[in-house]
């Protein structure tokens, strides 16, 4: 679709709805950028976009009639497809995109597409420093917090995007193809958004949809949903494995990770030669390694970089020892799954600081995976009943309940002795007590610090 002078409707006026209408001015669209805060004002996205030139705000309620003149929908991540507003443009027939679909269509040259549950950033990260270790011309884009949309008039035919793309992203893509995908692994996650377990699988599959038989998706043969995924893609498929040698693929055997194709097995390094946590973070790495190879890096530049690569922050992020006690920041564990891992990854006794948003998510595996390793849980926010009581029939009781992220550091430690761990891992989403998960991982760092000072 040639987007010069169209009509367009940006629906959400957020970071990436904002970078998308920045997109559409420069093709010469006539913009409406649309949301539901009453309070936001021309004023207030003057220095962000041309207000002035074939640009309308529309905040509040979105009528009917509005819809009559439009050529095409751009939709924020944000915004669910199921919304009446939206189920309206699509009754009429007017073409709805995301973001994500939007830069694809005005971007060149070859782009990875890495999504999951959990491990997004982290692999992202990677795969970006590796790419950026050979490659010129490499951009790190999506779910990561740097819209598609902000380069995607810059990149050549030379360009390699890397992108993590979320399910919310995978709502409203259409044409969208990425040469190579990954799909790291599914658990439960966003039920309130998406209703059922099979409607969130089959998003992520879809990053899959529009490959072709030479592009390759990478999947974890551990995730038992994506190994009988990986039998019907119609694309080339390579797995990693954190449990078994593979005939192909990459995998890890006696604390060593292996890449092994056709022609030879080779070997990349050991597990301690990481400075990254935890099995999960392995996964991670291999996923990384085999995206890497497959986009032409040598081996050499793979493992300076995979060696070398720290924590992405909010993720099992090293904070302070105060004390002989060791604190960890995991903002980044917004659903118990993530959790788990960050558990799992704790070599220590561990007070544990939960509790957030409900997004519908049940807590039982967490609780189950303590196994010991849990001392003390201080919950917090809107799920913290929840948790308190799913721990309870588990046989877990040690737990205490708080008010604030403030109040949980303390108590914690007050609570931890010599040797311990204090680990934010919520299993929630940040969401009625902070705008993000980067702003409470920031805030339990700050809080943390201030008992050294």
């Amino acid at each position: 679709m040639q987007l010069g002078a169209k009509r367009v409707l940006v629906f959400g006026a957020a970071k990436s709805g904002v970078s998308a209408a920045r997109l559409l001015q420069k093709q010469e669209a006539r913009v409406i950028l649309y949301d539901a805060n009453y309070e936001l004002k021309l004023e207030d996205f003057k220095e962000k976009l041309d207000v002035k030139h074939n640009f309308q705000l529309i905040t509040g309620e979105l009528t009917d009639d509005m819809s009559d003149c439009l050529d095409l929908v751009i939709l924020s991540p944000g915004v669910p497809d199921d919304l009446p507003e939206v189920n309206k443009f699509k009754e009429k027939g007017i073409p709805i995109w995301g973001e994500i679909e939007l830069a694809y269509r005005n971007s060149r040259g070859k782009i990875i597409g890495i999504t999951g549950t959990n491990g997004k950033t982290t692999t992202t990260s990677l795969v970006g420093e590796i790419m950026k270790a050979y490659y010129k011309d490499i951009y790190v884009v999506g779910n990561i917090g740097n819209p598609f949309t902000d380069i995607a008039l810059k990149t050549t035919e030379d360009t390699v995007i890397v992108a993590e793309i979320s399910s919310f992203q995978l709502e409203t893509i259409d044409e969208f193809r990425p040469e190579i995908s990954a799909i790291l692994n599914i658990s439960q996650e966003h039920l309130n958004r998406h209703h059922t377990m099979e409607a969130y699988i089959d998003l992520k599959v879809s990053i899959t949809k529009n490959q072709a038989r030479n592009d390759l998706c990478i999947l974890n043969y551990e995730d038992e949903i994506l190994r009988k995924i990986g039998e019907r893609l119609n694309t080339k498929v390579m797995y990693f494995s954190s449990e078994r040698p593979l005939d192909r693929g990459i995998f890890i055997e006696d604390n060593i990770i292996y890449y092994k194709d056709e022609d030879k097995e080779q070997r990349v390094c050991s597990t301690g030669e990481l400075k990254i946590l935890g099995k999960h973070n392995y996964e991670n790495v291999m996923a990384a390694i085999g995206i890497a190879v497959t986009a032409g890096v040598p081996m050499e530049c793979i493992i300076e970089t995979v060696t070398s690569f720290q924590a992405v922050e909010h993720r099992i992020e090293f904070v302070e020892t105060i004390g002989g006690v060791t604190y960890y920041n995991d903002s980044k564990g917004t659903n118990p799954d993530a959790s788990i891992k960050a558990v799992k990854a704790m070599s220590s006794p561990t007070i544990l600081i939960g509790g957030g948003y409900d997004k519908g998510l049940e807590f039982d595996d967490w609780i189950n995976s303590f196994d010991g390793k849990v001392k003390c849980m201080v919950l917090l926010g809107q799920t913290r009943e929840k948790i308190a009581e799913t721990a309870k029939k588990h046989g877990f009781d040690n737990i205490i309940l708080v008010n604030s992220l403030e109040e949980a550091v303390k108590i914690s430690a007050k609570k931890a002795v010599y040797g311990d761990a204090v680990l934010l891992s919520p299993a929630c989403a940040s969401w009625g007590m902070f705008d993000n998960y980067e702003k409470r991982g920031r805030l339990f760092k700050e809080y943390v610090r201030r008992m050294v000072d």
